[in-house]
């Protein structure tokens, strides 16, 4: 359900400046704090003496957390308010990823990535949810894409940390730097405030409950088709982060630090595909922007395949990071026009959360194609999923009605 928003259309007003800036670096924490475990988890192995299923199991561990986070806040948040909830997820996140550093036990180290997930899964609702309700319709795309960028340089700012401090003084020491977001809280009390559209929701004391999501079944379908399109995004970047690095080192021989340069690469391709599709979504509507890009993207997999040198891999690799991350903030912007304010936030956290749960499992499969299968295979698996994503997408009625404002 759609809502009027801020009159201002092109200049920027100081409450949507401290939205933008605080949601972004909201995004930039929590990513941060994500890619502190892919960089310390090979330290973290083997320091605890841990076999391949208990390492693996953290970071399903942290998932399961993050679902947990996003039901319990994002109804939180469409009860009680979006910014005093927004403070609340930093400061659990913030505090469970700097207790690592005392975490000396498989045990402690479950529990504390647990809390961890918690707060950083009540996150991503509120603050897409917050970009909503401060923006016009035609802008949302944009802004969400805008924030979700902010996620992008949270991976660079932990590989650049990662690289100083595990070396130098271990990975516990790296989990410290968790503390870092607690300051953004005292800015998010202090300059951010509840949206006109959350009050008048608020006013009106319509129920905030898990089951309206699902209450007819066109909505149950909606919901579902939605964590369909957010799973296969979530499983998709799992796969391109996690796996193919080291799929590039054996195909052309390349060295750690040679992987790290494609990766650098295909992050900055992700930031500026976000850029890109957060102007299409706006201009074009949703289903023409997630359709170009899904099937660019499911194309886009099969240029791995030609690579033949280290030039050839940094362009492969940030062509695909273009088409198959920009869509990440788009999911926000449309689940939020879907949805009325006073479930917004739930919606947007389930929808997403559930996604990350499943979609994370990715990796599992993929390491077993490569076991048993072939690189053709592999991007055979993750082209059908974008394939199944395009389908499901276009199957979404409500999606037709979400027309580009005109200009």
């Amino acid at each position: 359900m759609e809502t009027s928003t801020t009159p201002a259309r092109h200049a920027l007003t100081t409450p949507q400046k401290w939205t933008i800036a605080s949601t972004s670096a909201g995004f930039a924490l929590e990513n941060m704090d994500v890619m502190f475990l892919s960089f310390a988890l090979s330290s973290i192995t083997a320091d605890l003496h841990l076999s391949g299923t208990q390492a693996g199991l953290i970071a399903s561990v942290t998932n399961l957390g993050m679902l947990a986070g996003g039901l319990l806040f994002g109804l939180l948040a469409d009860r009680f308010g979006r910014v005093k909830v927004f403070s609340h997820t930093i400061f659990i996140f913030a505090l469970a990823t700097a207790a690592m550093a005392f975490a000396h036990s498989l045990t402690a180290v479950y529990v504390f990535r647990f809390l961890a997930g918690v707060g950083a899964g009540g996150e991503y609702g509120v603050g897409i949810t917050l970009i909503a309700e401060s923006f016009d319709h035609d802008k949302i795309g944009k802004m969400t894409s805008l924030a979700a960028i902010g996620g992008q340089l949270g991976a660079v700012l932990a590989a650049i940390a990662a690289a100083l401090i595990i070396p130098w003084l271990g990975w516990h020491a790296l989990f410290v730097f968790g503390l870092v977001p607690v300051t953004l809280i005292y800015f998010i009390r202090r300059h951010l405030h509840e949206s006109a559209a959350f009050k008048s929701a608020r006013h009106a004391r319509k129920p905030v409950q898990l089951r309206r999501l699902f209450a007819t079944p066109r909505l149950a379908y909606q919901t579902g088709a939605l964590m369909v399109m957010t799973t296969v995004q979530i499983a998709g970047y799992y796969g391109l982060m996690n796996w193919l690095p080291s799929i590039m080192q054996k195909r052309l021989g390349l060295t750690v630090s040679g992987s790290s340069v494609w990766m650098i690469a295909t992050i900055l391709g992700m930031s500026l595909g976000m850029l890109v599709f957060g102007q299409v979504l706006d201009h074009f509507g949703p289903r023409r922007a997630f359709g170009f890009f899904l099937l660019a993207a499911a194309i886009a997999l099969f240029g791995i395949l030609l690579t033949t040198n280290r030039f050839t891999l940094l362009v492969a690799g940030a062509t695909l990071g273009f088409f198959s991350d920009g869509m990440y903030g788009g999911y926000g912007a449309i689940v939020s026009r879907l949805y009325p304010t006073e479930i917004r936030t739930t919606a947007n956290n389930f929808i997403v959360n559930v996604g990350r749960l499943i979609g994370g499992f990715s990796s599992v499969i993929i390491g077993f194609l490569m076991d048993h299968g072939t690189l053709l295979m592999v991007m055979s698996f993750l082209a059908s999923l974008y394939l199944l994503s395009l389908v499901t997408m276009l199957s979404i009625p409500n999606l037709r009605r979400l027309a580009p404002t005109a200009h």
